[in-house]
């Protein structure tokens, strides 16, 4: 082995030694498909720094000493892709998917292969081989899923946060049942090159985190374009980065499908709701929740299975381990034609109009995350109806085009973690990150640095904080970084009959 080589192996052992040794961590539980020991890490991290550490890049980054999860959607090279599918078990993936690379690029540690529900269909944390997730300190609920294994690792404590996907809920569900934070960015804005498609078109990869500002961390390593996947997306110009003042949170105008102990933590919450924002609007959501009812209704479920089909399809691969209730699901989607499909997209078409409005009025839209929270043995009695049930406040935000973040909310009375989300317009995710910060207690990022790519900008004049024309500044997301004065030699003069 050469020189180079021995150098890039030492940086992938020194950056494993700066996370959790296997000996700190408690024997792995259904959470983990497969957690890497220490050496796996290592050489792991040597193989994606090798081409950076060839152009002469340091090691180091802005998540270096953390550990993370991945939910086995989701590709790491050398490392079979299992989605929870034991026929995939003995296939390595050939590359590793472009969110991942970007996280150990930035100095985190990958720690491991995260459970889910079968090639990410549900939103329970049962559908697996590998064994049924539960909340943690609450063994007999639902930890949620899809992504359950991801946000089991992270609220017990074992790796710092984990990547999910999001196509229904399945990273905000998980976050909810577990008092994470669970974000879903807009689409397009995180690769999903490298990861196996639910619904390609709809498909996020999703971030769980403790924080609200672990989230904006991991968030801005993540959010990039990438011209290897055809639905990515870069930030456009135009859209503001930041809550605008006064901030305006939209709520049902009317009650909401909740079970009892659910109901009285969500009157809590809508207090919340009241010291958060400066104003609070009430709008009918029955457009969202009609939008959500087409994914599994409607012809998005055809695209569900014309993701899984070409797997279930490959060579020598056993049936035997396909999931009853996702093989239930999934009966009859290849049956739905074009029609059906067309009249799918005008219906979603009407109830986007229907909808959008609410983005007029306010800057997020507050709802919780799920109806209710339901025991493993509720799920395991009637396992399609609550995981259609689950998703009545979920399901509809990547159909519409929309980016959520799921936070806590406290506890329901009887101590189960409640959580709540704010849901926003596409590209609006560090306005919800911002709105987040606040409903958690969280310093607001006044002074935080600009994200990469913002100018830094002097203003005089009607511009300054107070004056008439500052809101043009803020509402094209212009963040305020400090007040200074000019200096003595400077003079300003106010023109006769003008309005400043």
């Amino acid at each position: 082995m050469g020189k180079g080589a021995v150098g890039k192996d030492t940086v992938g052992k020194d950056a494993v030694s700066t996370v959790n040794k296997d000996t700190d961590m408690p024997e792995p539980g259904p959470e983990w498909i497969h957690r890497f020991p220490a050496d796996e890490s290592a050489r792991i991290v040597a193989r994606e720094l090798a081409g950076l550490l060839d152009a002469g890049a340091t090691a180091a980054g802005p998540l270096t000493g953390t550990s993370f999860a991945v939910k086995d959607n989701i590709d790491i090279a050398g490392i079979p892709t299992t989605a929870a599918f034991r026929a995939r078990a003995e296939r390595p993936a050939q590359a590793t998917a472009t969110a991942v690379r970007r996280l150990i690029h930035a100095g985190a540690v990958p720690a491991g292969k995260s459970n889910l529900d079968q090639f990410a269909t549900g939103l329970v944390g049962t559908r697996s081989p590998y064994g049924a997730c539960h909340a943690v300190g609450h063994p007999d609920y639902a930890s949620g899923g899809s992504s359950s294994g991801s946000a089991v690792a992270v609220a017990s404590g074992q790796v710092d946060f984990a990547l999910g996907t999001d196509t229904a809920g399945s990273g905000r569900v998980p976050a909810a049942f577990n008092g994470l934070v669970g974000m879903k960015p807009s689409r397009g804005l995180v690769s999903t090159t490298g990861v196996v498609p639910a619904c390609r078109s709809l498909d996020c990869v999703s971030i769980f985190t403790r924080s609200v500002g672990a989230a904006r961390q991991v968030f801005q390593v993540l959010a990039a374009y990438d011209p290897a996947d055809p639905y990515s997306r870069p930030w456009p110009a135009h859209r503001p980065h930041i809550a605008a003042t006064p901030r305006v949170i939209a709520i049902p105008a009317g009650p909401l499908d909740l079970d009892d102990e659910h109901r009285k933590a969500w009157d809590a919450a809508l207090r919340r709701a009241h010291e958060v924002a400066q104003y609070v609007v009430e709008i009918d959501v029955e457009p969202f929740i009609a939008a959500g009812r087409l994914l599994y209704q409607g012809p998005w479920v055809a695209e569900r299975w014309n993701a899984i089909a070409p797997m279930l399809g490959e060579p020598g691969l056993d049936h035997g381990d396909l999931d009853p209730t996702v093989r239930r699901v999934l009966t009859g989607a290849d049956a739905i034609g074009a029609a059906a499909a067309f009249a799918g997209f005008d219906e979603l078409a009407r109830l986007r109009r229907a909808s959008e409005h609410t983005w007029d009025v306010a800057d997020a839209l507050l709802l919780p995350v799920t109806p209710g929270h339901p025991t493993l043995a509720e799920v395991a009695a009637d396992p399609v109806g609550v995981n259609t049930r689950l998703g009545t406040y979920t399901n509809f935000v990547n159909l519409l085009d929309l980016c959520a973040i799921a936070v806590p909310a406290g506890e329901r009375p009887d101590g189960l973690p409640f959580g709540v989300q704010f849901i926003g317009p596409a590209f609006a995710d560090d306005r919800l990150l911002d709105l987040a910060a606040v409903w958690t207690g969280e310093a607001e990022p006044e002074d935080a640095p600009p994200r990469p790519g913002w100018t830094r900008l002097a203003v005089v004049g009607a511009h300054l904080s107070g004056l008439p024309l500052n809101h043009q500044l803020r509402e094209l997301g212009a963040r305020l970084i400090s007040r200074t004065r000019t200096a003595a030699g400077y003079r300003l003069h106010h023109l006769p009959a003008t309005n400043p």
